[in-house]
């Protein structure tokens, strides 16, 4: 599955660096966040802010890189299919 990915600034507090994943369709799916390298949990990484659609209501993993947040985010967008 190829993904589209459009910068945003994110308003978590932080004003951090996103990235909304948007489908073959143009419909949005997810929202990344870059964490702040001041970060305590996962400094540097990508966040799954926000979810849509096969990945609403799980678990809100990060990613060292934006390759590994998308192949994550196209298992579960394909199995739901």
């Amino acid at each position: 599955m190829t993904f589209t990915l459009q910068p945003i600034r994110v308003a978590t507090g932080f004003d951090e660096e996103g990235m909304m994943v948007l489908d073959e369709k143009q419909r949005l799916v997810a929202v990344l966040v870059r964490l702040s390298d001041e970060n305590e949990v996962a400094p540097g990484q990508w966040y799954l802010e926000a979810g849509f659609g096969q990945i609403d209501g799980i678990n809100h993993p990060a990613f060292s890189n934006l390759d590994m947040a998308q192949d994550w985010i196209s298992q579960r967008v394909t199995r739901g299919r």
